[in-house]
C-alpha cells in the first residue's frame, strides 16, 4: 500500500490448464507519498502477449516494463497525456524489438492500464484485456474490446447464427508501425469502488456479473484468488491474470470547478512551418515609405515639393501631416497583422479537458451484479461439477463447502454464501496446485 493512501489491491496470474507458458504480465505502481499520489496516482497494468515461442511473453513483459516507466517519467504532464504517451512509447519499443529479430517479428500484446488519480480513474487501452468498475450492485466495463466479435456485434444478418471468433483482436501493441490508443475517463471514484483489470483468460470464462459479485463481496486478496480459481474450475484454456483494487476514503474523487484543465496536446507538437504573409509585409513597407515621403518635416513634398507648389505651404503642411500619420498607422497595423498571422498559424489549438468532463464513450456495458440466488447457484454448480476428478479427501472438502454455500443461499445470507463459494473454489484450486507441483505456474 502506498504511503498516504487507503487503497487495497491484489494482483494474480496463472498459466491456466492448457498453456505451456504464461504470456500474461501485470504490474502495480503504487505512490510512495501523498505528493506523488497527487501528481500521478496509482497505476495498474495488465498485458496479454501474442506471438510464437517466447515472443508473446516478451511483448507483454516489455509493455508492463515501459508503460509504468514512461508514465512515471511524464508525471509532470496531465495524466491523460502521460498515459497515452506511455502506451505509445511501449508500442514503439515492442515494434522495434520485433522488427530487429526474426523469431520475434510480429509479436504483440494487449495492454490495459488504469491510473487512479485524485480527479478519478483513467483507462489507457489497446486490445481486449478489460477494465471494470464495481459499485452498488453494478459492474461497468470501462474499456471497449478491440476485437472482431466486438466490432461485428449487432451487425449480424437476421437468421444467421454463425459464431464470431472471439480470439481475433483488431488492435495491439507491437505488430504494426503505428497504433491507436483509447484513453477513457476520468471516471468518478467513490469510497468502496472496486476496479478489476483482467486478461481475456478471465473474462472469457467468468461472466461480468460473476466478476462483479466476487469483487464486491470479498476482499481484493480473496476476490483475485476466487476469480482465478473459478477460471480454473471452468477449464482455464488460456493464461489468466487479474488485478483487484478497492478504493478507500482517500481515493474518492476530488473535483472542483476551479481546478486547472488538463492539457491534451502539446503546443509545440502542433507547430507547422507557414509561408510569410507577403501581402501584409508589402503593405507595411509601402505604408512606411509613403509616411516617410509625406513627412511634413522632411520638406520633400511641402516646401519645394509638388504638394507645396500646388497648395501652398499653409495647406500643404497639415495635409502632409495627416497623410503621413495615416500611413504610419497603416504601417503599424499591417506589421502587427503579419506578426499575429505568423504566430497564430504556426500553432494549432491546444485541446484541454475541463474539470468534470471526460474522454471516450465508456462505460460501454453495465450489468447487475447484486448478490442473488441464481447468480450464486451458477458459481456453486460449476465448482460442484468439477469435483468428480478429485481425490476422495479433496472432493469431500469441496462438496462440504458447496453444501455450506447452498445452505446460506437458501437462508438468504448472501454475504456468507459468497464466502462459502470462495472456500469451495479455493479447495479446487489447492488440488490443482498440488497436482502441478510447480510454483512457477502462478504468482
Amino acid at each position: 500500500m502506498g504511503s498516504g493512501t487507503s487503497l487495497d489491491c491484489c494482483e494474480l496470474t496463472d498459466i491456466g490448464r492448457r498453456r505451456a507458458s504464461n504470456q500474461d504480465s501485470k504490474v502495480v505502481l503504487a505512490p510512495w507519498s501523498v505528493e506523488q499520489y497527487r501528481r500521478r496516482g496509482w497505476l495498474f497494468v495488465v498485458a496479454d502477449g501474442m506471438g510464437a515461442h517466447a515472443a508473446g511473453e516478451m511483448a507483454s513483459a516489455l509493455a508492463v516494463e515501459h508503460v509504468p516507466l514512461v508514465y512515471e517519467k511524464l508525471a509532470a504532464r496531465s495524466p491523460p497525456r502521460a498515459l497515452d504517451a506511455a502506451l505509445r512509447q511501449a508500442h514503439a519499443v515492442i515494434h522495434e524489438r520485433g522488427e530487429n529479430a526474426a523469431d520475434l517479428k510480429g509479436m504483440g500484446t494487449t495492454c490495459t492500464a488504469l491510473a487512479l488519480v485524485p480527479r478519478g480513474a483513467l483507462v489507457g487501452h489497446v486490445g481486449d484485456s478489460r477494465a471494470y468498475r464495481v459499485r452498488g450492485g453494478r459492474i461497468d466495463q470501462l474499456s471497449r474490446d478491440h476485437s472482431l466479435s466486438w466490432e461485428l456485434e449487432g451487425q449480424r444478418t437476421a437468421g444467421v447464427d454463425e459464431p464470431i471468433p472471439k480470439n481475433i483482436i483488431t488492435r495491439s501493441l507491437g505488430p504494426q508501425p503505428r497504433v491507436d490508443v483509447d484513453v477513457e475517463g476520468p471516471f468518478p471514484v467513490d469510497t468502496g469502488d472496486v476496479f478489476v483489470l483482467c486478461s481475456d483468460g478471465l473474462s472469457g470464462q467468468v461472466a461480468d456479473e460473476e466478476i462483479g459479485l466476487l469483487a464486491a463481496g470479498l476482499s481484493p486478496d480473496a476476490a483475485a484468488a476466487a476469480l482465478v480459481g473459478l477460471t480454473l474450475v471452468r477449464g482455464a484454456p488460456d493464461n489468466v491474470t487479474v488485478i483487484v483494487a478497492r478504493a478507500g476514503r482517500k481515493e474518492a474523487s476530488q473535483v472542483a470547478p476551479g481546478d486547472p484543465p488538463w492539457p491534451l496536446t502539446d503546443e509545440t507538437a502542433n507547430k507547422k512551418p507557414q509561408p510569410l504573409p507577403v501581402k501584409l509585409l508589402a503593405g507595411a513597407a509601402a505604408s512606411l515609405l509613403t509616411a516617410l515621403v509625406f513627412n511634413p518635416w522632411s520638406g520633400l513634398m511641402v516646401n519645394d515639393g509638388v504638394v507645396g507648389g500646388l497648395l501652398g505651404p499653409d495647406l500643404a503642411f497639415p495635409l502632409a501631416l495627416i497623410l503621413s500619420v495615416t500611413m504610419a498607422l497603416l504601417f503599424i497595423s499591417c506589421l502587427l497583422a503579419a506578426v499575429l498571422f505568423v504566430f497564430a498559424s504556426s500553432t494549432g489549438p491546444v485541446r484541454v479537458l475541463l474539470p468534470g468532463a471526460k474522454l471516450g464513450g465508456g462505460p460501454y456495458r453495465t450489468y447487475n451484479c447484486a448478490a442473488s440466488a441464481p447468480l450464486l447457484e451458477g458459481i456453486v454448480s460449476s465448482v460442484e461439477s468439477a469435483a468428480h476428478g478429485l481425490s476422495t479427501r479433496e472432493r469431500d472438502q469441496l462438496l462440504a463447502a458447496v453444501s455450506a454455500a447452498r445452505s446460506q443461499i437458501t437462508a438468504g445470507d448472501f454475504p456468507a454464501a459468497i464466502t462459502a463459494a470462495a472456500d469451495a473454489i479455493a479447495a479446487y484450486r489447492r488440488s490443482i496446485d498440488a497436482a502441478r507441483g510447480d510454483d512457477t505456474a502462478h504468482g
